[in-house]
């Protein structure tokens, strides 16, 4: 396929569907904007300067936006980052950024970027072709620490410097999803002084992207700082705004508890919050904010199984598990207005999703017969026992107070129910990369990817890469495997169904509901807007 200049897409194989993901584009009403840019239909003349701030529940402790996978730390730095290309939220399209324009191989073995001139990262140097092939380089040295981004390179085998602003990036089999991967902040652009670093002191000192803000002040755990890069004149075809942005700096601030920041919010301390839940509607609402929704593409959110563990090894285990499950309960009791009950382990507003529901049926007589093949039996305690031992599972949680810990609260209750002890162990989001290498659990809670493209399964479910939930292999990862080397739409989506079906069906995880970005907004914020895959998208925001 290639791309000739924003506003014509010429498809030149089967891979139309992959980059014309028109699903991402279900964004509700009052996503809606006005001439302004104002999301939520506000008026008015945009303006330069202020500061907004921006309270969140957690930070992820690390800098580099190819090693975080948080989407608190992630709406920050995301700003700070460019990107190859983008994608267009209103119609899910591929569009121009770094790379004016690209051409992709029949067998989506080769990609070749033309980068637009002029533009630099934070430290000076120039974003050019060899920074882009210093940074596709770098990330597998990277290994875990890069979940996301070491996916997408899957295959990757070098960057040939074609002239000073032409990349051609080879791999060794087809890889159909790099193209959207190149709009995702894991392969966002950083200084080619930055590739040379260790990981760690990317994570702890930060790094020199040539997005539209900068750091200029980080304190972990409590608040991060960006201010405007003036100069910045290379942004997104997609976004309304030449040049540089409004707003002159960004304050994110860490509240951990939902309620304060929705308090927050109300009384004018903040302008923006992430993670609104149920109950914070209302609150939101009385104060006059709105709240800006995307449903988010790629992998529900979860209960995920340690595979490699004794008890969650036995499948009559994981399935009584997963029909013990209400999930419609869960999103009607916990979750914000509108949240749907998962019907699969991805979204439905996802390329590729297969409807499942029949699979995930509530039965708890089912789950109970289950578990009495298996061998374990009724305790006085409502707890089930073998050989003396209780059925007793320990899972890890990464989440702060809210909608999702009052439903894992929920999810232990409905466990509980049919005799299977859920003991919650919850720990600190910088925990996350240490608690994956010691596979000290026995499930993971939440497990969501957002991403328009079905190869989030890949990424979180393959035992080539992370393998989080230690699975066997097999004929999921050949699924997994041929799903992301094949170009021919058709069988990719036969190869996603199968994958979707093998998940739900072993009861590797169990998924609990499809996910949205929900962010309350003050109604003197304007043009604020979510990308595709639900991160915030700052650099048209302007406060009146």
């Amino acid at each position: 396929m290639t791309h000739d200049r924003p506003g014509r897409l010429r498809p030149a194989s089967s891979l139309a569907l992959v980059l014309t993901v028109a699903a991402v584009s279900s964004v509700s009403s009052a996503c809606g904007g006005a001439a302004s840019g104002d999301a939520r239909g506000g008026t008015g003349t945009p303006k330069s300067g202020g500061n907004l701030r921006f309270a969140v529940g957690t930070d992820a402790g690390c800098l580099d936006p190819q090693q975080v996978g948080s989407s608190d730390t992630l709406y920050a730095l995301r700003q700070t980052v460019d990107s190859l290309t983008d994608q267009d939220p209103s119609t899910g399209r591929i569009v121009p950024w770094l790379a004016k324009s690209w051409e992709v191989s029949d067998k989506a073995r080769t990609f070749t970027f033309r980068l637009r001139p002029g533009a630099t990262f934070s430290d000076g140097k120039p974003v050019d072709a060899e920074a882009v092939k210093k940074n596709l380089d770098a990330i597998p040295r990277l290994g875990g620490l890069a979940i996301l981004a070491q996916g997408y390179l899957t295959g990757y085998r070098g960057t040939r410097v074609v002239d000073k602003l032409t990349a051609e990036v080879t791999f060794d089999r087809p890889n159909a999803q790099f193209l959207q991967a190149t709009s995702t902040p894991s392969l966002g652009l950083v200084s080619p002084a930055d590739t040379a670093r260790t990981a760690q002191r990317r994570c702890g000192d930060g790094v020199h992207g040539s997005g539209p803000f900068t750091v200029s002040g980080y304190r972990q755990n409590q608040s991060l700082t960006l201010k405007k890069r003036t100069g910045y004149a290379w942004g997104s075809t997609a976004w309304k705004k030449k040049g540089a942005a409004y707003l002159d700096s960004v304050t994110f601030s860490v509240v951990a508890e939902a309620g304060v920041r929705a308090g927050s919010l109300g009384s004018g301390q903040a302008d923006v919050i992430g993670g609104v839940r149920r109950q914070d509607e209302g609150v939101l609402r009385r104060g006059g904010a709105g709240v800006e929704r995307r449903a988010n593409p790629g992998v529900v959110f979860n209960l995920g199984f340690n595979n490699g563990r004794p008890l969650t090894r036995d499948l009559r285990v994981r399935q009584a598990a997963q029909a013990a499950i209400n999930r419609a309960e869960i999103a009607g009791a916990v979750f914000p207005t509108g949240t749907r009950a998962a019907t699969s382990v991805l979204s439905r507003t996802t390329p590729g999703y297969t409807d499942l529901s029949k699979d995930l049926t509530y039965d708890r007589d089912k789950a109970k017969s289950l578990l009495s093949e298996a061998g374990w039996k009724p305790g006085g305690d409502g707890i089930r026992r073998k050989d003396g031992k209780p059925l007793k599972l320990t899972v890890v949680s990464f989440s702060k107070a809210g909608s999702y810990e009052a439903a894992l609260e929920l999810v232990q209750q409905q466990l509980k129910d049919v005799g299977i002890a859920l003991v919650i162990k919850r720990l600190e989001v910088t925990q996350f990369p240490q608690t994956l290498r010691t596979g000290d659990y026995d499930a993971l809670w939440g497990g969501d990817l957002t991403r328009a493209d079905p190869d989030a399964l890949r990424t979180l479910y393959s035992t080539h890469l992370v393998n989080s939930y230690r699975l066997p292999g097999g004929a999921l990862d050949t699924a997994l495997d041929e799903q992301a080397a094949t170009t021919d739409t058709a069988r990719r989506n036969q190869l996603v169904a199968k994958a979707q079906q093998l998940i739900v069906r072993a009861a590797y995880v169990l998924p609990i509901v499809d996910q949205e970005t929900l962010v309350g907004v003050a109604g003197g914020v304007h043009g604020l807007t979510l990308g595709a895959s639900g991160g915030v998208r700052l650099h048209d925001t302007w406060k009146s």
